[in-house]
């Protein structure tokens, strides 16, 4: 065990409060959610950014001693890489997200450049009995997460948000929806239930206006699968049900067809049945084409909006409309329009006001 003073803590650790000065020890359990030390080895022109536990963004260049957690990605628009079986100081490693998601490269997008290379440094402590300088690995997350919880959303509406891919706007139009329903006098709750940690966009949910959010990456999950999207989802939406809101906005990250655990979440009957609107973000007409359908006769789910980059322009957004039979409204330049769709089908004595505001 050794001290290390640290350059950049990532926000998948922001649960474990680390300062400055960590201890490390040698030993690395290679398991997800695991808070290593690592030192860049190069610069980077593109994709070069690092967020902290504060949600600021900060430049990563060579030199730097990071903090991140152990975890696998598999994004279509980002490295792919899994999580090592083995890990000593000195052992290579990349830092696959902008969350300080750390594992092995597999695959790179062209976009993005090589990923950063870094060097193992060993594994961070904490210290969670007083008095005992006794170190155990630190791992991510504030609460535990248990294998098959029961659903109790308390009455409470909730709108989810599915895409057609990663970067299909879902983001976006969760925060255009949180907005409206603000300023119609509810209180939100929001949450990112899949994907890879980075707190940007519940970040962003709460400066739509969202009063209580979450994320995945509390109940210790770095990278959300097929078999944690279920537990997770119902562990979220109960936690926030709670907090007795009078809506509840959560974004399935990734797209219908993924990695992360979006189809096993829609394929939860009891998670189906507690979904009040879902709002699907496509990138072109076919892609709304293709999530509509999917929906529909994958999932038995009748989309209540279409929005995303499709609905740019009234081409894309009368297309949806004509061979869909599906609302299609921009987040970014038709917002009252996009949540007035909800408004009137689950708050109709919020309409008059949403239209006014």
């Amino acid at each position: 065990m050794k001290s290390l003073v640290v350059d950049k803590i990532a926000s998948v650790a922001a649960s474990c409060k680390l300062g400055r000065e960590v201890r490390i020890a040698a030993e690395i359990p290679c398991e997800e959610g695991v808070v290593v030390a690592v030192k860049v080895l190069n610069n980077k022109a593109s994709y070069n950014q690092l967020e902290l536990t504060s949600g600021r963004m900060a430049q990563v260049k060579a030199g730097d001693v990071v903090v991140g957690a152990l975890g696998h990605r598999h994004a279509l628009f980002g490295y792919s890489g899994h999580l090592p079986t083995r890990l000593a100081p000195g052992d290579p490693i990349n830092i696959l997200n902008l969350g300080g998601v750390l594992g092995i490269c597999d695959s790179v997008n062209p976009d993005r450049g090589q990923p950063f290379e870094c060097e193992v440094l060993g594994t961070v402590l904490h210290f969670p009995y007083l008095g005992e300088r006794i170190g155990h690995p630190a791992r991510v997350g504030e609460k535990p997460l248990q294998s098959k919880p029961g659903l109790d959303t308390r009455g409470v509406p909730v709108v989810a948000l599915a895409g057609t891919c990663m970067d299909s706007g879902k983001t976006a139009a969760a925060c255009a929806i949180i907005s409206r329903f603000t300023h119609c006098g509810l209180r939100v709750a929001a949450f990112k239930a899949t994907g890879v940690s980075l707190r940007r966009d519940v970040l962003a949910m709460e400066d739509a206006g969202a009063r209580d959010t979450a994320i995945f990456t509390d109940f210790g999950v770095v990278t959300t699968t097929e078999g944690s999207g279920p537990a997770l989802t119902r562990s979220l939406l109960n936690e926030l049900a709670a907090q007795t809101p009078d809506v509840i906005v959560f974004e399935l990250g990734d797209g219908l067809l993924g990695a992360y655990g979006v189809q096993a979440i829609l394929e939860d009957t009891e998670i189906r049945a507690a979904l009040n609107a879902v709002v699907l973000c496509a990138n072109d007409p076919v892609a709304a084409w293709g999530g509509v359908t999917l929906l529909r006769d994958r999932f038995g789910i009748e989309p209540a909006v279409v929005t995303g980059r499709a609905t740019d322009n009234t081409v894309g957004s009368d297309m949806i409309r004509e061979q869909l039979s599906v609302p299609a409204h921009n987040a970014l330049t038709e917002e009252a329009a996009l949540a007035g769709v909800l408004i009137d089908a689950l708050f109709p004595e919020h309409s008059a006001r949403s239209a006014q505001t």
